[in-house]
């Protein structure tokens, strides 16, 4: 689940190993038992015990099977006693959300199960893993293979819009895919921060990731809508053309004040490689007023989205190191 802008809860190791879930419990503090599956998860799943997905503050994802069809999934199994009220909160939240929505750049969920231990979530099984570290660890890489990519993002955040949620915390972590180059798809996950909201609604919570936090929530000095999410797509087009942040200060204050003007350029020799309908892109997504902004169908529209590019456009992009470097960062719980 995301963080809020006072930066990401710290990541635990002490979470308990799951257990076979038991039909005897008594369901006395039963949170999703309106949506939740019937019985236990072990009914209806194969449990891979030995192939841990990933292990989180509060959570651990392993690989399932599907009894009935095979079908592989991610189980998520939450612990319910080491989540905090506030995160609890957010659980909620990221289910109530992720059962409305069914688009194929958007992480699918399958079910919820619950025992008197842990919320179970089984999803959609992304095999390649967060968007930045593929991206490294495939080596060849063009600004073309980036507009898809984005395409993707737009389209997904264009849906997710179009059904009156904003996602509040695109980053890259967040960013899924599978498969390679023109056959990559690209899934956006964790909408622990997401909100639905009715069209003309404006948003008043401070979430998200510094980094990728559009001006008028940095100064916190009331409501925003939906547009802080095309701000994020275009800090995370950025790095995908460069390999490193449009802002960047090791002092908050600093950085923030960086956000809150888009005190940004496009420096050479990264950005000399990079064509101006990409500049054009970013430009016209890291606009400080939001009604300026483009709004996901404009930037689907686009010229560097919608044309040909040239030849150049098809040269492997010398980020990889950057990139790699960035990611190191990330991991060890700073991006600047």
């Amino acid at each position: 689940m995301g963080g809020c802008l006072s930066g990401e809860k710290p990541k635990s190791e002490s979470v308990a190993e799951p257990k076979k879930t038991s039909t005897e419990k008594v369901n006395s503090n039963r949170i999703f038992g309106d949506i939740a599956t019937k019985g236990n998860i072990e009914d209806y799943y194969t449990i891979d015990m030995n192939d841990e997905l990933g292990r989180g503050g509060f959570a651990i994802v392993r690989k399932a099977t599907k009894k009935d069809s095979d079908l592989v999934v991610a189980a998520k199994y939450i612990s319910k006693k080491d989540v905090p009220p506030d995160e609890l909160k957010c659980l909620t939240r990221e289910i109530d959300i992720m059962r409305k929505v069914d688009h194929p750049n958007v992480i699918k969920m399958y079910e919820v199960f619950e025992d008197d231990d842990y919320v179970i979530i089984t999803t959609e099984l992304i095999d390649g893993g967060e968007l930045f570290y593929k991206i490294v660890d495939i080596g060849s890489y063009s600004e073309r293979d980036a507009a898809h990519i984005v395409k993707q993002l737009c389209d997904g955040v264009k849906y997710l819009h179009s059904m009156g949620i904003a996602h509040r915390d695109l980053k890259p972590e967040n960013l899924l895919c599978s498969g390679n180059g023109e056959d990559m798809v690209i899934k956006i996950a964790d909408f622990g921060l997401s909100k639905i909201f009715n069209e003309g609604d404006q948003l008043k919570t401070s979430c998200g990731t510094p980094d990728y936090a559009a001006p008028e929530v940095i100064k916190m000095e009331g409501e925003y809508g939906k547009e802080v999410d095309m701000w994020a797509v275009g800090v995370i087009t950025y790095v995908l053309l460069c390999g490193y942040p449009p802002f960047y200060s090791e002092n908050q204050t600093e950085l923030f004040d960086q956000i809150a003007s888009a005190d940004y350029t496009f420096n050479d020799p990264e950005w000399s490689e990079i064509s101006d309908k990409a500049k054009d892109f970013i430009k016209k997504l890291l606009v400080v007023e939001p009604s300026e902004r483009m709004t996901a169908e404009q930037a689907i529209e686009h010229e560097w989205i919608t044309t040909e590019l040239g030849d150049e456009a098809s040269k492997g992009l010398s980020l990889n190191t950057r990139l790699g470097e960035y990611n190191e960062k990330r991991k060890n719980g700073f991006a600047n």
